[in-house]
């Protein structure tokens, strides 16, 4: 929606002046790509190691007020972008057969279901 250049699974990134350098996985090994800012990165789980929260920190948190911003005062739309036309139930499936042997699942592939 914004237009903005992305990289997705970033394990590394480095600032260089207005652009970003994200070095990311892929099947054949490691891939660097340069994007210009603002972008839209996602991260890899080797991006940073995660810092865990000590319990007095976490009763500091329990007491601070949680300020709420309504979506409009920023400026974004949140009407609805997809309409819902109906809900229904797929087709029930007919019950299943067995079958003695090869050529009678051939047989019944070829004039009952016409497939083969």
């Amino acid at each position: 929606l914004l237009n903005w250049p992305q990289a997705t699974f970033a394990s590394k990134i480095d600032v260089k002046d207005n652009k970003l350098e994200v070095t990311r996985e892929i099947d054949e090994g490691l891939e660097t790509i340069e994007i210009n800012v603002p972008a839209i990165v996602t991260c890899d789980l080797r991006l940073n190691e995660p810092r865990y929260a000590s319990l007095p920190n976490i009763m500091k948190a329990k007491k601070k007020p949680i300020e709420e911003i309504a979506a409009s005062d920023l400026g974004v739309d949140v009407s609805p972008r997809l309409e819902q036309l109906k809900v229904e139930e797929p087709p029930k499936r007919k019950a299943g057969i067995k079958v003695a042997n090869v050529a009678e699942l051939v047989q019944k592939l070829k004039n009952e279901a016409k497939v083969i």
